[in-house]
């Protein structure tokens, strides 16, 4: 342990949530907890202040790091260049440097066909997840260079396989795909490794989900080919934790699909 011990992470969509039997239960979260873990410390950023509050309570409670949780909310009518460089703006005062910047953040209205999305639906997607990405990605460039860092983005399955009822999100995630692989290329020269995890995570959303509509969860998530849904901490925040690492510069521009566990292992 203590492999990040000194240095700092961004990560967005961040805020406290726990399954049931007290896992972590979103991936943000998880990931907040890997990196925790190995001494980072971090800042948090989210729409919900109480869960970015618990959240930054119970990470420096158990583990002894630094949290600055701030909340902040990229989408449409803001001025959301400036909502991000504030955040990193905070983040340099707070800590001085930022190695790593993980865009985890994303809202979308799913099982919405594309003839019946909504602009206003289409516009949540893009701009919390796409635009997001964008502003972060500018803002965090000249810290990133300055300590060789990396970017961790997140894209999804729904793009790679075009799910049904997902168009915006398949969209913005696609997008996100498309944004990283010209990083990879642009910024490669300054140091700064940028790759994308496809993830599927056994969440506190998903596990509500199953509880309240079971016909409809069967019906329409399905089980990896593992047999088991990946872990937000164990799995996804633990190769997040990898990428982090000077040893994976090789994999600069990689996407890397995390079903059920498969992929790359601490």
């Amino acid at each position: 342990m203590g492999f990040l011990k000194g240095k700092t992470a961004i990560i967005t969509g961040a805020g406290y949530a726990k399954l049931e039997n007290g896992k972590c239960g979103s991936i943000g979260y998880g990931i907040a907890t890997a990196y925790a873990k190995e001494g980072a410390n971090l800042v948090i950023t989210g729409r919900n202040v109480s869960k970015l509050q618990r959240a930054k309570e119970e990470l420096e409670t158990l583990y002894g790091i630094k949290v600055l949780a701030l909340s902040a909310d990229i989408s449409a009518g803001s001025d959301n260049e400036a909502i991000a460089k504030g955040v990193v703006d905070k983040a340099i005062e707070e800590f001085g440097r930022i190695d790593v910047l993980i865009n985890n953040a994303q809202a979308s209205a799913s099982g919405v066909t594309i003839q019946d999305h909504t602009t206003e639906q289409f516009d949540l997607a893009m701009y919390s997840g796409l635009y997001a990405t964008f502003y972060y990605m500018k803002a965090c460039y000249p810290h990133l260079k300055a300590t060789q860092g990396a970017i961790i983005n997140f894209a999804s399955g729904a793009g790679l396989f075009g799910n049904y009822g997902q168009c915006s999100y398949a969209a913005a995630k696609e997008g996100i795909r498309g944004l990283s692989r010209v990083a990879a290329t642009e910024w490669a020269k300054d140091g700064i490794n940028t790759n994308v995890v496809c993830p599927l995570a056994w969440t506190a959303q998903l596990e509500g989900f199953e509880k309240a509509y079971p016909e409809a969860f069967k019906a329409n998530v399905k089980m990896p080919p593992a047999g088991h849904f990946g872990d937000p901490e164990s799995e996804i925040g633990r190769v997040c934790v990898q990428l982090a690492s000077p040893d994976f510069k090789y994999m600069n521009g990689e996407t890397i699909t995390l079903e059920g566990g498969m992929g790359l292992r601490p």
